[in-house]
């Protein structure tokens, strides 16, 4: 399990389980938890600072994702949370990690990069520095 970061490192977003995640041997089927990390990213980087009345970060695309499946995530009225940080940010690139967790179990462990990508010319680009200076917010010190 990786080292989970400080607090003030990492976004956090709650979410319920819906009956439509459940597949047919009784738990959370594995395509779901890409769907709770769009969803987790989108918050991220699109809701909340919308709601802070800040700009959001647009124009990114996913070359990359990993996940490990660590523990089975069932059915529960509780809320599970997607943690998600940044783990390397370069010019036009960065890597976010994100935990799916409660308070006891940690079900998931991922990994996606993250490219800047100009939607009208079709191309890579790089990032904006304000971009760049959000995407710090959440750069572990050290990683």
């Amino acid at each position: 399990m990786q080292q989970l970061p400080a607090a003030e490192y990492r976004h956090v977003y709650e979410f319920k389980i819906r009956f439509g995640d459940i597949d047919s041997q009784g738990h959370v089927n594995n395509v779901k938890f890409l769907g709770y990390l769009e969803d987790a990213r989108l918050e991220m980087f699109h809701g909340d600072p919308v709601r802070k009345g800040e700009q959001p970060v647009r124009g990114m695309v996913i070359s990359r994702h990993e996940i490990d499946y660590r523990y089975p995530l069932l059915p529960t009225v509780y809320p599970v949370r997607v943690e998600t940080w940044v783990t390397e940010a370069r010019a036009a690139s960065f890597k976010l990690a994100y935990e799916v967790r409660d308070d006891d179990h940690v079900y998931a462990e991922a990994t996606s990069t993250l490219v800047a990508f100009d939607v009208e010319a079709n191309r890579l680009r790089r990032f904006t520095p304000e971009e760049r200076e959000f995407i710090a917010r959440y750069v572990v010190p050290g990683a």
